[in-house]
């Protein structure tokens, strides 16, 4: 009687891991991440968040993401939506994102829209330039050739009858022959505002100049803030946009050799618009997010529990992914766009929180 007790029991134990453990999901023409399908009721703060404001977001970037045809189609009978709860529920499905090693929970940090002071001309004070697009950059669209490699772009020039790589950062900044929109007066604020990708520039009579990204040297992009904490200038458990800047500063003679490291290099356009994403939509503070697309499609709709880095409460948010970064990379990976402002600017600077996100993806997908 023992022996068939311990049967059973073995044979139970197996059947409940079997029957409990979570199946995933994958959709490679949306995502490459796991996908763990859940229900409404499985995503915190939903039902509680201001979803109108969260259609109204949707609506202003769902138009821009042209790639999906059945994404179209959804946005389209947004506009038409009487409950925007009723909206959300009928027309997707929810999928939690699941890292590689199974993990739910990823990497949130933030970024904002920064004021930089400026003049359209060179002077003593205003010494470094805001670079539009290099007329010698090259940019060549790999998958006109290769097919399976649709999306990639080489950055390059033309050097003799060869192809070469983009200047880095540091060859960049010895060239005389580039054209500049203004110039600023802060060398780290101007490499933060790379960072950024977008901002505003306050001339000295007042006038304010939106530039947006328009471009990068195909250089790949390197966290400074490693390299400090790597060479034991900052613990890791303070570093942040303020604490880098600050350590910079109080280290000119450092300055070049760190910034360097990071050999990307963004180029500007002046803008009509304010912070604008990848979409070409100006950015909602606290509704868009910068992610990797390899795991979230461009203009789909994104829940996001996380934490605010310095009161600690929580943000449960309807967000849409609306911007990339050469920093944002992973399944389980994104950055909160918390807008203009030194409220913004401090959230942003210390945003590194833990979080999960939910994928919406439209149920005739």
């Amino acid at each position: 009687m023992g022996y068939l007790i311990s049967l059973f029991l073995f044979f139970g134990i197996m059947l409940y891991t079997t029957c409990c453990e979570k199946v995933y999901t994958k959709k490679e023409e949306i995502s490459k991440a796991n996908l763990y399908k859940v229900s409404w009721e499985d995503i915190e703060g939903f039902s509680e968040d201001d979803l109108d404001t969260a259609l109204d977001v949707f609506q202003k970037d769902c138009k821009r993401a042209i790639r999906y045809e059945n994404l179209k189609e959804v946005c389209e009978r947004s506009f038409d939506a009487g409950d925007a709860q009723n909206f959300f529920t009928e027309n997707f499905t929810p999928y939690q994102l699941i890292g590689d090693e199974k993990e739910e929970e990823g990497l949130i940090t933030g970024y904002y829209e920064p004021l930089l002071k400026g003049s359209l001309t060179p002077t003593d004070r205003y010494r470094y330039p805001l670079y539009k697009t290099p007329d010698d950059l090259l940019i060549i669209d790999i998958d006109d050739v290769y097919t399976s490699l649709k999306g990639y772009r080489l950055r390059g020039k033309i050097k003799g009858n060869r192809v070469v790589p983009y200047d880095s950062r540091e060859e960049i900044e010895k060239r005389n022959d580039l054209k500049a929109i203004c110039y600023v007066d802060n060398k780290v604020d101007l490499f933060f505002l790379q960072i950024q990708g977008s901002g505003k520039v306050q001339l000295e009579e007042g006038t304010i100049l939106n530039v947006g990204y328009a471009g990068q040297n195909g250089r790949k992009y390197y966290a400074v803030g490693r390299e400090l904490v790597k060479r034991g200038y900052i613990p890791k458990e303070d570093i942040s946009l303020q604490s880098i800047k600050k350590w910079l500063e109080e280290n000119p003679s450092k300055m070049d050799e760190i910034l360097n490291l990071n050999e990307s290099y963004i180029f500007f356009r002046q803008s009509p618009k304010a912070a604008t994403g990848s979409l070409g939509s100006e950015l909602t503070a606290n509704r868009n997010l910068a992610v990797d697309r390899n795991y979230i499609p461009l203009g789909f709709p994104v829940f996001i529990n996380t934490t605010d880095p310095v009161t600690n409460k929580k943000i449960n948010s309807l967000t849409v992914a609306a911007d990339t970064g050469g920093a944002i990379k992973g399944e389980i990976r994104a950055d909160f766009f918390f807008g203009f402002g030194d409220r913004a600017k401090e959230l942003a600077g210390k945003m590194k929180q833990k979080g999960k996100l939910y994928l919406f993806i439209p149920n005739n997908l």
